[in-house]
């Protein structure tokens, strides 16, 4: 069961939305009959992305590897590295 906040909002429970495959961003289409509602997500407008970051081309580039400690030692400036 899911209450419609004052808003008009709803919140869809998580086992509905794994199964449907609806995450945030998805579209949903809303029909309605008398006796029957029905939710489905679009067709007609594909899933909006988030807006691509300055960081995206860099994602996954580093060549060192390097362990969380040893940043850490870098970047704290610790005496032991």
């Amino acid at each position: 069961m899911t209450r419609v906040t004052s808003k008009g909002q709803v919140t869809i429970p998580a086992e509905i939305r794994a199964a449907a495959h609806v995450g945030a961003g998805t579209e949903l289409e809303w029909s309605y009959e008398p006796f029957s509602q029905r939710i489905m997500a679009s067709k007609a407008s594909p899933r909006k992305r988030r807006k691509a970051s300055r960081f995206d081309a860099v994602v996954g580039s580093a060549t060192i590897k390097m362990s969380t400690d040893e940043i850490l030692a870098l970047t704290r400036g610790d005496p032991e590295e």
